[in-house]
């Protein structure tokens, strides 16, 4: 509890008595500034500015007790929680959507996506799109190999002596005759251009349904769909953009109260779309910052919503605290802080601290004082 002590400037000022007060000075305006989290501390010193440090009105005090805890420079940032890798897939090829998924549909590699004239369109793992017809007849491609790579993994190639080679041969044709066997189409031996949809992610979930039954074909994007994982995007501020480092850890807080951590994936520079091919936020150029979570269950659990990042910084445990407004600045350098002997301020001893992480306008000190020691600082 604190109790509030009055101190009055004495009336004899000699030169000398002068030079004596101004060893040590409460600062009654400690101005600290936390740059970028990094507690910075800059103090702001009466004499230096030129003003007397005697014949003041009395000041009022308060003391604190010296507190005992952990302290942290992390910086907390608002996100959405959202899943990841939103791509948008355009049909190839020709003919009439026929059938289409419900969104949040997951569908995996060797799954059926959508569907055109009665026949189904298969979601297969590869980065390169389809452009051309694969059969006996195709030329060597790294389409070929992506294709081998699939028929291998779905199990069509079992006893063929397949590679994942870039050479469509007879064994290739076989396979795919297999595949078509399962899938319950004619089995021709080639893959046609927009039978199949060639992705990255080996499974993906419907985000979004952008065509209708009954539309022809062409080269509008048919659905937009993302990966199963979940990820965390935020926009930080300007001055807290140095706190976010590629695979920096931070703490995730859920909108269901849990919490999950995660790293830093990626930064990327650029603005917002405003819907007309211009930038949302004026061209400045906002950085999105991408957090991978180490663990999917709790995010998948809470679901896509708004949720608070922590960006882990210095910490200190088991650290004396005290406000940053008992520190006194030294005419030698360095800080002290008061330490109250009793109601009798003239009482107050002067302890020299040595000044460790400042955050949160509180300050770990060390030194000859130890917790619940009663300290000085400005009403």
């Amino acid at each position: 509890m604190s109790r509030t002590v009055k101190t009055a400037a004495p009336a004899d000022s000699t030169p000398a008595r002068a030079r004596k007060n101004r060893r040590s000075v409460v600062v009654p305006l400690l101005l600290v500034a936390v740059l970028g989290g990094a507690g910075a501390l800059a103090v702001t010193r009466p004499w230096e500015r030129g003003e007397s440090t005697t014949g003041q009105a009395p000041v009022a005090h308060d003391v604190v007790a010296v507190g005992k805890g952990s302290l942290s420079t992390g910086i907390q940032a608002g996100g959405t929680l959202g899943f990841d890798k939103p791509t948008p897939v355009v049909a190839t090829g020709g003919g009439t959507l026929t059938a289409l998924p419900a969104v949040d549909t997951v569908v995996r590699t060797g799954g059926r996506l959508y569907e055109v004239d009665g026949r189904p369109v298969v979601l297969l793992k590869g980065a390169r799109p389809m452009w051309r017809d694969l059969g006996p007849k195709a030329t060597d491609g790294p389409d070929v190999e992506q294709l081998k790579r699939n028929l291998i993994k779905l199990g069509h190639a079992e006893g063929l002596g397949l590679e994942a080679d870039q050479k469509f041969t007879p064994g290739t044709a076989t396979a795919v005759k297999r595949w078509q066997k399962a899938l319950g189409v004619p089995q021709t031996g080639t893959v046609t251009l927009g039978s199949v949809v060639m992705l990255p992610q080996g499974t993906v979930r419907v985000q979004q349904v952008g065509a209708q039954l009954g539309a022809a074909v062409g080269t509008a994007s048919v659905l937009t769909v993302t990966s199963t994982d979940l990820v965390v995007t935020v926009q930080p501020a300007e001055n807290q953009l140095s706190r976010f480092k590629p695979n920096g850890k931070v703490t995730v807080k859920l909108a269901d109260g849990g919490t999950v951590n995660g790293r830093i994936r990626s930064l990327l520079r650029g603005g917002t779309d405003d819907g007309e091919g211009g930038s949302g936020d004026g061209g400045s150029g906002k950085t999105t910052v991408t957090v991978a979570l180490d663990a999917q269950g709790p995010a998948k659990k809470s679901g896509p919503s708004s949720v608070v990042v922590s960006v882990v910084g210095d910490s200190v445990s088991d650290a004396l605290i005290v406000p940053v407004t008992a520190l006194l600045a030294l005419d030698g350098g360095g800080y002290g802080v008061k330490v109250a002997g009793g109601a009798d301020a003239t009482a107050a001893r002067l302890v020299t601290v040595r000044l460790g992480l400042v955050a949160d306008a509180k300050a770990q000190i060390s030194g000859d004082i130890r917790a619940g020691d009663q300290v000085v600082v400005p009403k």
